[in-house]
């Protein structure tokens, strides 16, 4: 294996190793809403710092192979996938401390209903996550379309849950 192999290597398990720690933020802020936990609410927040810090050290790793090595077309396409698949990932971990950032606020009130959709939800989101990633270490764009296709699912259950909510609202306005 070359050195640029290992570090294409690298490059895919540091992708993975944020991958993990999304799938955690995402799995522990639901699970701090659905189950009233605030001290788990507050670490999702305290860990998102080591998530952009892991975001920017591949953002930085990916841009010096591509200065260094001068990758061709599968490599290049290899490291610009990870480039956005990081930033995706970053973003998705800061979704799940604005959810932990409102269960701490909701926490605190009565609770309306049992939570049902949005761990149907998160269960859907953290399947893509994981097959997302796969598609990538495997190159399987195929996966990757199949991916998509979900989409549309967490869309469909999010209206759902937003319509319930505004049935709450305007059932009882002091809910609100």
């Amino acid at each position: 294996m070359s050195v640029f192999d290992e570090e294409l290597q690298h490059l895919k398990e540091n992708v993975l190793k944020l991958g993990s720690m999304v799938e955690k933020a995402i799995s522990d802020s639901i699970k701090s809403l659905v189950e009233r936990n605030s001290k788990l609410a507050v670490d999702v927040i305290d860990k998102d710092l080591q998530l952009n810090a892991l975001d920017v050290e591949i953002d930085e790793e990916c841009i010096r192979l591509i200065a260094l090595r001068q990758p061709r077309a599968g490599d290049l396409r290899l490291i610009t996938t990870a480039m956005k698949i990081t930033t995706d990932l970053e973003r998705i971990g800061d979704l799940a401390v604005d959810v932990s950032e409102r269960a701490l606020e909701l926490n605190e009130e009565p609770q309306l209903k049992p939570y049902i959709d949005i761990p149907r939800m998160t269960e859907i989101a953290q399947g893509m996550v994981r097959d997302a990633l796969d598609a990538f270490v495997k190159r399987d764009s195929a996966l990757a379309r199949d991916v998509l296709t979900r989409d549309d699912l967490v869309d469909n259950l999010n209206w759902q849950v937003f319509n319930e909510l505004l049935f709450f609202m305007i059932q009882d306005p002091k809910t609100v």
